[in-house]
């Protein structure tokens, strides 16, 4: 079995590393027990399928007191939550949108699917 940068891909894990959303983006979130939050992506791990969105999904992180924190405490932060998850929020209706993908003036731009106007 090979090892380092060549090695087999972890069982499970995705082939195709891209993800229809992109730091930056205004999303919204359509499953879950945040369903309905919006926020703009903070994160995104095209790896792992993962986003994390400001505002959604807070988590309370246990942090030890070191050097440049002496207090140490629990702090409240954003966890990663899996991309399919949310859609990205058309910038004309305000609503959930798929995207696709065409080219204009010879680049590739995303489209929101039921508006038909440029996002990026």
């Amino acid at each position: 079995m090979p090892q380092g940068k060549f090695s087999a891909p972890k069982p499970g894990a995705h082939h195709n590393n891209k993800l229809h959303v992109k730091k930056g983006d205004t999303v919204i979130v359509n499953r879950g027990k945040h369903k309905g939050q919006t926020g703009t992506v903070l994160y995104a791990s095209p790896e792992d399928q993962k986003v994390v969105v400001e505002g959604v999904n807070i988590v309370k992180k246990h942090v030890k007191p070191s050097a440049g924190n002496t207090s140490g405490g629990i702090d409240e932060r954003e966890g990663a939550m899996h991309a399919s998850k949310v859609q990205l929020v058309d910038p004309e209706t305000g609503k959930a949108t798929r995207i696709r993908k065409t080219i204009v003036d010879g680049k590739k731009v995303r489209v929101g699917a039921q508006s038909g106007k440029t996002i990026d």
